[in-house]
């Protein structure tokens, strides 16, 4: 089993995650995939064998007036198969995770094509690094706006009208508040897409209170046999939260103390829980764990010690 995280190096610094500049300073590809290069070294060092790319690796790819950035993909060709073959040689999985901003059931034209470009994109990315099937590109189903069943209907259209790149690598993940396992269930039975299974998601909206161990055996199956599945895992944020708000008598600005909201990452991984999940899969087809904590890779060093304290007869099985 494979563990991984997103974006962001803590563990080391300095390491960028993407060329940031603004457009008027001519960011580029060729400059991210430096940085990308630094960051794979630096999960060789620490053997992370699994890894969320920011998806803003191409700076304004896919903006419809900045035409100069479009042509990115082909400056960098030689850059991005290097790239590929070096994940390769680490035994790296990488992936993508587009932000909330792309929405492929957006009611709106222009909205749902910009996002379908992006999603495109990013598929094409990854087919220029030369990285099998597991490498995939995951979303989520996107808002309700009309309808439940409307919305479930156009992201099936919108699937279907993805150039065959961009279904081949797409995943979809459920979420914690509009779409759980039984709605991406029934997207998949339609698109034959590929399932992620999100955990806390699940916790948090499982509205058929569908048994853990039910869905995730369903999210798995959705994958074909030569691609490992995986999943996601995290856990919630327990702290007090401290919120300001002006006082209507006074006109200060108070704190008040509120209480957890639990769709909210927590920084490490509760480590227990992660055990308690790896023993309900046990019997399960194999798959990986991304692992989404605002710690990033230092919740996932953290956690491989955890498991080889407590639970060192699954530690030995994961990577």
């Amino acid at each position: 089993m494979r563990l991984g995280f997103a974006v962001k190096v803590i563990g080391q610094a300095g390491l960028k995650e993407h060329d940031s500049r603004r457009w008027q300073n001519t960011p580029h590809l060729s400059v991210s995939l430096v940085y990308l290069r630094d960051i794979f070294e630096y999960l060789r060092r620490e053997r992370i064998t699994m890894y969320r790319m920011s998806s803003e690796l191409a700076p304004y790819l896919t903006h419809p007036e900045l035409t100069q950035f479009h042509g990115q993909l082909d400056e960098c060709a030689a850059e991005l198969t290097a790239m590929g073959q070096l994940a390769r040689e680490i035994g790296l999985r990488l992936s993508f995770h587009p932000s909330q901003y792309v929405v492929l059931n957006a009611p709106d034209d222009t909205l749902a094509a910009k996002s379908a470009r992006e999603i495109a994109t990013q598929a094409e990315l990854l087919d220029r690094m030369g990285l099998g099937d597991e490498a995939v590109v995951v979303v989520h189903v996107g808002g309700v706006y009309e309808s439940h069943e409307q919305a479930r209907g156009r992201f099936v259209l919108a699937f279907e009208q993805l150039p065959e790149p961009a279904r081949r690598r797409l995943a979809l993940e459920n979420d914690d508040t509009r779409f759980g396992v039984a709605d991406t269930l029934w997207i998949h039975e339609r698109t034959g897409v590929r399932l992620i299974f999100d955990n806390l998601h699940h916790h948090n909206f499982n509205p058929e209170r569908r048994p853990l161990r039910e869905a995730l055996a369903a999210c798995l199956a959705t994958w074909p046999a030569e691609a490992r599945p995986k999943v996601h895992f995290s856990s919630p944020r327990t702290e007090m939260r401290i919120a300001e708000q002006t006082d209507p008598e006074t006109g200060r600005r108070v704190q008040l103390l509120q209480p957890p909201i639990w769709t909210r990452h927590s920084d490490y991984l509760h480590p227990f829980e992660f055990i308690a999940f790896l023993r309900e899969a046990a019997g399960l087809r194999p798959f990986d764990v991304m692992l989404e904590a605002k710690a990033k890779d230092l919740a996932l060093l953290r956690l491989r010690e955890d498991l080889l304290r407590y639970a060192p007869e699954l530690a030995g099985g994961i990577i």
